[in-house]
């Protein structure tokens, strides 16, 4: 979400609930896609001087849908993680195991220790990759070798699971597939990125957009994204220096500063302007006491958000925070969570994913107008872009 509100500052049209019907053609070079809106069932037609395939586990899909083999293929490597209370280890930082195939995490996060992960082929639904109880028995009999009080079943409170577009190699063991990235033109026009992780996304995507730039036949800028701050990451520290100073200014928490600071960077500032506008938003959300209902109002308004399960999945983590898997925090109304109703976009202001409006960091938060607080410091946006040495595919 926060790439792609990036890339929304900087010019980008950010689609949600889109689908990749087929490309255009013409003259055998690949100039669009024809892409449905999932919601409306519309469909669109986008047109550009180059496109790029970037769509992971889909890729030979989307090779096909190019009238080609591709260059390479993709398998799906299963990776599970499980999430245990905080109390249940007592550590003070995370651990890094190695096991007989790889290594496992322990790792902090909120109110939890996220353990993880597996490296297990994965050849049904791609939208829905789901962990077996194989996957659970793996994660805790490797980590229970280590802990003085070994964890059970019952002290699992969430569980997920996610698929690897590894670049296909000829064995059967996916923890021996490359995690390296590949970028080529498999049709004129076209060019596809697959392979890599989380951790070299940004590699990936300067060389995709460079290969894809050299096609155009003209003096291109070469990618910025090693030197492009997220949108959030600039004055982040400043504000965290200051967190006591903006609790005070808000009247909240300083908890409630630091978590917010945690999910938004310095756009925290936006929710937060949010509480003081409407102070019944610093409720804590029913079912889901580690959020706020302006972060669920946020989610529609800023994030995009057109359904619950936008929200509970993919806007905040409460889907695998919950035993529930979030069931307890549905709404009881489409109201109570900014409008978005339970599998309909009814009531919904559709946005995508965009520029933060109605506070920057370039500015003081909005406040009623018979409130007068003096104004926080101002935190810049990046003006000026780093230039960076050129990537070759």
């Amino acid at each position: 979400m926060t790439i792609a509100r990036t890339a929304a500052q900087h010019g980008a049209v950010a689609l949600a609930r889109t689908r990749v019907e087929r490309f255009v053609h013409e003259s055998g070079t690949v100039t669009g896609a024809v892409v449905r809106d999932l919601e409306s069932g519309r469909e669109i037609v986008t047109r550009a001087k180059r496109v790029i395939n970037a769509t992971g586990v889909w890729t030979d899909e989307m090779h096909r849908a190019a009238g080609t083999d591709g260059p390479f293929s993709v398998r799906s490597s299963k990776g599970v993680h499980i999430l245990v209370p905080r109390e249940r280890i007592d550590l003070a930082t995370g651990l890094i195991l190695r096991t007989e195939k790889s290594v496992l995490f322990v790792i902090p996060w909120e109110r939890h220790w996220i353990i993880g992960t597996t490296d297990t082929e994965w050849d049904h639904d791609k939208v829905h990759p789901a962990a077996s109880g194989a996957d659970l028995d793996y994660l805790l009999g490797r980590v229970n070798a280590v802990l003085r009080e070994p964890l059970s079943h019952a002290n699992v409170e969430g569980i997920y699971a996610g698929l690897r577009p590894l670049l296909a190699g000829t064995g059967d063991d996916t923890a021996r597939l490359s995690r390296e990235h590949a970028v080529a033109e498999p049709v004129p026009g076209l060019t596809v990125v697959a392979g890599g992780t989380y951790t070299t996304s940004r590699v990936m995507a300067a060389d995709a957009v460079d290969h894809a730039a050299a096609g155009l036949g003209r003096a291109v800028s070469p990618s910025l994204t090693d030197k492009l701050p997220l949108v959030g990451a600039v004055g982040y520290h400043e504000m965290w220096q200051h967190r006591d100073a903006v609790a005070r200014r808000f009247q909240v928490p300083a908890g409630l500063v630091e978590h917010l600071l945690g999910r938004y960077g310095s756009h925290a500032g936006e929710v937060l302007a949010l509480i003081a506008e409407h102070p019944d938003l610093a409720a804590q959300v029913p079912g889901a006491e580690g959020y706020r209902m302006a972060e669920i109002h946020y989610a529609v308004t800023h994030d995009g958000a057109l359904h619950l399960e936008d929200v509970l999945t993919r806007r905040t983590r409460v889907s695998i925070e919950d035993a529930g898997r979030g069931l307890t925090a549905a709404p009881r109304s489409p109201r109570s969570w900014g409008g978005c109703s339970a599998g309909t976009a009814n009531g919904c202001t559709r946005r995508s994913p965009s520029t933060p409006s109605g506070y920057t960091p370039s500015a003081a938060p909005r406040r009623p107008p018979t409130t007068r607080r003096p104004p926080l410091p101002a935190w810049r946006h990046l003006t000026r872009w780093p230039r960076r040495t050129r990537l070759v595919a």
